[in-house]
């Protein structure tokens, strides 16, 4: 697929898509005529580098991360960073605050829809 199909079908800008192959995050192949090929495997791909961004990890740890985006299988390092496993770990806990945060708007939003919900039934049953 060409990359304005693969930015539909991601939702992520074509000028996006460059960048991430600037970053090494995607490997479109090139036909003859210069254009970027991009394999259907890429749409799982561009979405979980989209997601990860918009947790706010950055593409540098993204890019190390790329053998466990492709394979939800075990995932074997062959030289393990000890500094890398630190940004990961301090990634995880803001990823995790995160949710957190999220999760308390999901329930605040959750109950003001409730509230929501019986005034309009309290309406109706005044009626």
């Amino acid at each position: 697929m060409r990359i304005g199909e693969l930015s539909k079908k991601t939702e992520v800008p074509t000028r996006m898509l460059r960048y991430y192959e600037e970053q090494g995050l995607i490997a479109p192949r090139r036909l003859d005529n210069g254009y970027r090929e991009y394999d259907d495997y890429l749409v799982e791909r561009v979405l979980k580098v989209r997601g990860l961004l918009d947790s706010g990890v950055p593409t540098r740890i993204i890019g190390d991360m790329l053998p466990c985006l492709n394979d939800t299988r075990e995932t074997i390092v062959a030289d393990p960073d000890p500094e890398l496993r630190a940004l990961l770990f301090e990634q995880r806990e803001k990823m995790e605050g995160r949710i957190a945060f999220l999760e308390q708007n999901l329930d605040a939003l959750d109950r003001y829809i409730a509230a929501m919900d019986r005034a309009s039934a309290d309406e109706v049953s005044l009626t």
